[in-house]
């Protein structure tokens, strides 16, 4: 197979286009939809506080693991791994490092643009006037054929997009996107915090309640962390690969995780107003957003605008996760095949289209089966995998001179918390996520997890 010369591998245009394409990638349906009714089902700020510590113990070093390994070989994600291990003298097998997370990044993607097409669908429906009827949220989303078509639509749209490659297509959508996405975030929490009942959601958020904490607390705020930093996708490792050597990935990770964290409080803050003003239950779980938020937008005025502003904003936070994650694929097989840019992006797209395909007609594959195999197996092993490969398998000297720019303080930590404090962690979530598909969840039980 032909590889790409190093020497033709893109690089990020700046520093500042790889934050907001980072971001970007980072602030997904993950931070507008899944934090919110996790926050709701877990305890409320208690969760938010142990949640911040997650991403601040267990993601950021993951995340600046990730960066590192892009940075250092300046390939994708299979092939980085598989040089850095060859370098320090270890075993070529250790792509497997890069296997599972590309895998896992592709699978998300699948079932992530099926409920990104809904958001599409949902949007349309607002600005249409749709919330203002009976189920008018589903006005441009009713009958398999239908959702299939939106699930298309935005699966095209991410296509189109990474076939444009790094600075034509990726970089362009974040710089201009991310602006946007954070102008209508500040204008839509202002207006909730003015409209709703802005006391009783702040207390809910930021006055820990610790009688509320179990230790599903601790497990989801985890595994949330996970998911809303984008780590253990391939997603890091390949954006690493665009970074230039005198880039600072330690403030960049910082800068990164602070920004993901910080949007998913404010969401919290967007959402929990009109949530406690109607008196809706803010553990109502995953239709918090699809079901009951529609129908509080029919009753406010101006609910379609703002309804449809709603569901336009986690369409971008959607197509700039999307992009990120269809791009690892694409970055590996470009550069170990014949097939151009364009020719593999529609060719991946196709096959995750289609594997969404499947979750619309059998929400058993891909509610069940696929999301399973992505977020709760793929995932975690992925992080597992990064955080042993650096602490354990790669030379502490080879980390450190990769991330010559961090202190002392900061590298320290770092490689503390990769080699002693992510591994039990993130399998003590897999073993969780083990036990609950093959065990019955015998064993949280018995953790009192259940």
């Amino acid at each position: 197979m032909a590889a790409v010369p190093a020497g033709q591998h893109a690089h990020w245009s700046s520093r500042f286009a790889f934050i907001l394409a980072a971001v970007g990638s980072a602030v997904g349906l993950g931070n507008l939809w899944r934090f919110p009714f996790q926050t709701g089902e877990n305890g409320g700020s208690a969760f938010v506080l142990i949640y911040i510590g997650c991403v601040v113990l267990f993601a950021l070093p993951v995340l600046i693991a990730e960066i590192a390994i892009g940075r250092h070989a300046q390939q994708s994600a299979i092939s980085s791994t598989r040089k850095m291990a060859q370098e320090a003298g270890k075993s070529a097998n250790w792509a497997i490092v890069g296997w599972v997370c590309t895998a896992g990044g592709f699978l998300v993607l699948t079932t992530y643009s099926v409920i990104a097409g809904q958001v599409m669908a949902y949007a349309a429906s607002g600005f249409a006037g749709g919330f203002a009827q009976p189920d008018g949220a589903n006005l441009f989303y009713q009958g398999e054929f239908i959702q299939l078509a939106w699930h298309a639509g935005f699966m095209l749209i991410t296509i189109l997009i990474v076939a444009r490659g790094l600075k034509g297509g990726i970089e362009q959508v974040a710089t201009f996107l991310m602006p946007l996405f954070f102008v209508m975030l500040i204008g839509l929490t202002i207006y909730s915090l003015i409209s709703g009942a802005a006391g009783e959601a702040i207390t809910y958020l930021f006055t820990p309640d610790f009688t509320a904490v179990t230790g599903n607390t601790f497990v989801a705020a985890l595994g949330q962390a996970f998911f809303s930093v984008s780590v253990a996708s391939a997603i890091m490792i390949t954006y690493g690969s665009y970074l230039s050597k005198d880039t600072n990935i330690g403030s960049s990770s910082i800068l990164i995780a602070s920004a993901d964290t910080a949007v998913a409080l404010i969401a919290g803050l967007m959402i929990f107003p009109i949530v406690f003003m109607v008196g809706i239950d803010p553990g109502a779980g995953m239709g918090l957003i699809f079901t009951a938020l529609p129908a509080v937008f029919a009753d406010m005025p101006a609910g379609n605008i703002i309804g449809g502003a709603f569901f336009a904003l986690a369409f971008i936070a959607a197509i700039t996760s999307s992009i990120s994650l269809l791009e690892g694929t694409v970055a590996f097989v470009e550069e170990h095949s014949d097939f151009s840019r364009p020719t593999a992006a529609w060719l991946l797209g196709f096959f995750a289209f289609m594997i969404g395909a499947g979750a619309v007609w059998s929400s058993e594959f891909g509610g069940v089966f696929v999301d399973w195999l992505s977020g709760s197996f793929l995932l975690p092993l992925g992080g597992l995998l990064v955080a042993v490969f650096t602490g354990w398998v790669i030379p502490k000297a080879l980390m450190r001179d990769e991330l010559s720019h961090a202190s002392n303080g900061l590298f320290a930590f770092f490689h503390f918390s990769v080699k002693f404090i992510v591994p039990p962690a993130i399998g003590f979530i897999l073993l969780l996520g083990l036990d609950a598909k093959f065990n019955g969840g015998n064993i949280g039980s018995l953790l009192g997890l259940g």
